[in-house]
């Protein structure tokens, strides 16, 4: 069994599974260029099916134009907390691909998944190196494409992902303080089946 403060693992796991958290409170610091290239580049080796590698990310360092661009596309409350994150990024997957040997591209189911798996090794990467990261489906889309120039047919905007140093939760507007812990997750056995899918 594996354990921290806030969270507890039924089966023995890596520790930095259930350390990892999407914290909202960031002191406001801007990610070095260098801190950021790592972490995209770990997102570059995740695991895509047959290599075709679908996702796209946008970055902006806070303090630039880039980073205030990709927080203008943030929905709602996430508008409140996230532009104090040191680095945003867009990541974005292209849902058209052509096979390995042929020149048609046609639909890829796999796409999100793919990009959410390029999204998960740059979060634990973030982590790895000492910060926070916050992925947050509250992004407006349509109005990213037209900002960055992505193409409305074959590409889709999946998320934003807050990137920075850990503040502290009075950092926060007051509402969101309390919601500054680890969260916990379903039981192991309400999410996986041996055997038959039970809805």
């Amino acid at each position: 069994m594996t354990e921290t403060a806030h969270r507890k693992a039924a089966h023995p796991i890596d520790p930095m599974f259930i350390e990892r958290w999407s914290s909202r409170s960031f002191t406001g610091e801007a990610l070095p260029l260098e801190d950021l290239l790592t972490i995209l580049e770990a997102a570059r080796w995740a695991p895509s099916a047959n290599n075709t590698q679908p996702w796209r990310f946008i970055y902006g360092i806070k303090g630039t134009e880039q980073f205030d661009r990709i927080a203008s596309t943030l929905m709602g409350f996430n508008q409140a907390w996230a532009p104090n994150a040191g680095a945003l990024v867009i990541a974005v997957s292209k849902t058209h691909i052509a096979a390995p040997g042929q020149t048609e591209a046609k639909f890829a189911r796999w796409h999100a998944h793919d990009t959410g798996a390029a999204t998960l090794s740059l979060i634990l990467q973030a982590n790895n190196l000492g910060y926070q990261a916050h992925p947050m489906g509250g992004i407006e889309g349509d109005k990213a494409k037209e900002i960055f120039g992505i193409p409305h047919e074959g590409y889709e905007v999946q998320s934003a992902i807050a990137i920075g140093h850990l503040a502290p939760a009075d950092n926060l507007p007051e509402n969101f303080r309390t919601r500054e812990v680890p969260s916990p997750r379903m039981d192991l056995g309400e999410i996986t089946f041996d055997g038959n899918f039970k809805a």
